[in-house]
């Protein structure tokens, strides 16, 4: 007799639910309790508890919003947005209590933040609390005169601000040495790999650090007058990662084809270079390498050698040291260009729209019906309607749980613990779990935050204990509402669009190939390097997409699932071709202009195929040739892609 089969919750559901395994942030932690809870206390010694309650809620937002790591960044990431939310209070308080005049302003400042949230992080974090604080200022009574609380919300931001600034005079670049150096270590944990099957897994580790050192360089760069001397260094040293990276496909191959594993001794050495740019070692290097004789062996060779001489020099001459992804265009320029880009593209209105619907409509149901605590219901809209955090649908539910979470925390404490005094120490615990949990998943951020919202909330309405109920009606309003008209109403929303993100990967990988065997000695390095590392960005963006995909309920998520291997299988096209042109630089016979030409022509029309269908078609790729030869491991990849897009 078969066993009934066991009833479990599905996966969507169960990963948000999973808390993921990261280190617990303790200087954050401290820093999120002193900004939160030292307003308080200074209010109620002042006798303006409900200054100080938005002197914390403005540090709530900076708390929040400080997820960089570069000193500079962390400025621009806290300030930038905090201005953003001053507006937002603003103008929500000059529609307080105007009914439907303030159902159209907030329609219309949902339709602004939903836009500008497709700049970037720091303009999506500005578009969110550009939202959430004209809710609260059209939905609670503020102090007067009107300029008061977008100037108490914005101390608070300065508060956070100073608190992170405190460390910079001692450590200034050290988070972009420490983000270098862990490059380095991620190169040599790939190293390690090579030929096993984590080899996929380390390089996308390897990718997601390299984009983060770049990112922290090249933006401080950006700010700098001249060429600073630890900065050049720094990217010099950042720089001679590719080498290295280029080199890895071909040992891996080699070590999966010819069963040659790198010897130990490569991957050491790799992490004795990570210690050296952590701690700024000069000198004359070291290094003590296993005789090379093959082509996958003297590209590591070189590659490890010359990043040795890199790391350790005192002085990178400053004219040989470019920007491998490119120097930022003028600020006039950049404004430019992101303007018409918001204005002109397609996805930044129908975000906007979706948002403003859903804020529209939540305005109108609470000027319709009462609706107690009602601007709850858009601040949990504002909230669930953030695709750049994540899945809409699970978003909404994954809140509902982590508000019924924390509306378990909070009650006793609104029930128990008497106003006043009291509210200093509950808000220093309360607080240091807003990063601690936040980096454990959305559901755990959300259980975290509710309580710190109700109690400054109460210090605002005095209403205690009867807020919590109210609370949880208005989020599961507010959660019914982004469901239904953000994303059942929205066919994009359940019909996953990863088949055309891929298609482009494939057809720039298709360049790629014809790129990488160019005429002469190896074509244009720099172009290659470009080429190259576009795709790897390119292909964590739709890697992140997947990860957001497969979060949805049937039929996006199981979508996503069937085409996630062929994701895996078009960066294994990358490393083969990038493999191949390494072993031709080392000695290998280099392949025929045919061999290539045929190679791109059926990554061409594998591209093709996956434009015109939403599911797994059958692609012919006849790909013929000598098995011993340069090319053949990226024929088997292109092979296995196609078997892969066969039902």
């Amino acid at each position: 007799m078969a066993k009934p089969a066991r009833l479990s919750p599905p996966a969507w559901l169960t990963a948000g639910l999973r808390p993921q395994p990261t280190p617990i942030p303790w200087a954050a932690v401290l820093r999120a309790s002193v900004a939160l809870a030292a307003p308080l206390a200074v209010g109620l010694a002042l006798d303006q508890p409900a200054y100080g309650a938005l002197v914390s809620m403005g540090a709530l937002s900076g708390v929040i919003g400080d997820t960089a790591d570069a000193y500079r960044m962390r400025v621009f990431n806290i300030a930038v947005p905090q201005l953003f939310g001053a507006l937002g209070v603003t103008l929500g308080t000059l529609v307080f209590g105007q009914g439907w005049l303030a159902v159209a302003a907030l329609t219309l400042v949902a339709l602004v933040s939903g836009m500008i949230s497709s700049i970037g992080a720091v303009a999506s974090v500005s578009g969110l609390l550009l939202l959430l604080n004209a809710v609260v200022g059209a939905g609670l009574p503020m102090p007067k005169p009107w300029w008061t609380a977008p100037l108490l919300l914005a101390g608070g931001g300065v508060v956070v601000l100073v608190l992170t600034l405190l460390g910079w005079p001692l450590r200034r670049a050290a988070p972009e040495r420490t983000a270098v150096a862990g490059t380095y270590r991620a190169v040599a944990e790939l190293f390690e790999a090579a030929g096993s099957d984590t080899y996929d897994e380390k390089r996308q580790a390897v990718t997601a650090s390299l984009n983060q050192s770049y990112d922290l360089v090249l933006a401080r760069r950006a700010r700098q007058h001249g060429r600073a001397p630890t900065l050049v260094r720094l990217l010099a040293q950042l720089n001679a990662v590719i080498p290295l990276l280029e080199a890895a496909p071909a040992a891996h191959f080699a070590a999966r084809r010819f069963h040659r594993p790198l010897p130990p001794r490569i991957p050491a050495t790799v992490r004795e270079l990570a210690a050296s740019v952590e701690k700024g070692r000069t000198g004359t290097p070291v290094v003590d390498l296993p005789e090379a004789r093959r082509p996958s062996e003297k590209a590591v060779d070189a590659a490890v050698r010359y990043a040795a001489t890199v790391v350790h020099s005192a002085e990178p001459n400053p004219y040989n040291v470019d920007d491998r992804l490119g120097r930022p265009a003028a600020l006039r320029v950049r404004v430019r260009r992101t303007a018409r880009s918001v204005l002109l593209s397609e996805a930044s209105w129908r975000y906007g729209l979706r948002l403003a619907l859903c804020i529209g409509l939540a305005q109108a149901l609470v000027s319709l019906i009462a609706v107690p605590r009602s601007y709850w219901v858009a601040l949990t809209v504002t909230f669930v309607m953030k695709p750049d955090f994540g899945s809409v649908f699970s978003r909404a539910v994954l809140r509902a749980l982590g508000t019924a979470g924390g509306l378990l925390l909070a009650a006793p404490l609104l029930a128990a613990v008497p106003r006043g005094w009291w509210d200093v120490p509950v808000m220093l615990v309360l607080a240091a779990l807003i990063p601690a949990f936040s980096a454990k998943g959305y559901a755990f951020q959300t259980a975290a935050i509710t309580p710190v919202i109700l109690l400054l909330s109460d210090l605002l309405n005095h209403q205690g204990f009867g807020l919590v109920l109210p609370r949880l009606y208005d989020s599961l309003i507010g959660c019914g509402i982004a469901l239904v008209a953000g994303y059942l109403l929205w066919p994009e929303s359940w019909h996953t669009r990863v088949a055309d993100r891929l298609a482009d990967a494939v057809a720039d990988t298709a360049s790629y190939v014809t790129l990488a065997f160019a005429s002469g000695a190896g074509g244009d390095p720099g172009a290659r390097h470009r080429a190259r590392r576009k795709l790897y960005r390119d292909m964590s963006t739709v890697r992140s997409e997947f990860q957001r995909a497969l979060t949805e309920p049937p039929p996006a998520g199981d979508l996503a699932a069937a085409w996630w291997p062929l994701a895996i299988a078009v960066e294994r096209i990358v490393d083969a071709t990038t493999a191949a042109r390494i072993r031709v630089d080392h000695g290998a016979p280099g392949p025929e202009p045919a061999e290539v030409a045929a190679v791109e022509r059926q990554l061409r029309e594998l591209a093709d195929g996956l434009r015109s269908s939403e599911v797994l078609v059958e692609v012919r790729a006849e790909l013929l040739g000598d098995e011993d030869d340069v090319l053949a491991p990226l024929r088997q990849e292109v092979r296995a892609a196609r078997a892969i897009a066969t039902p």
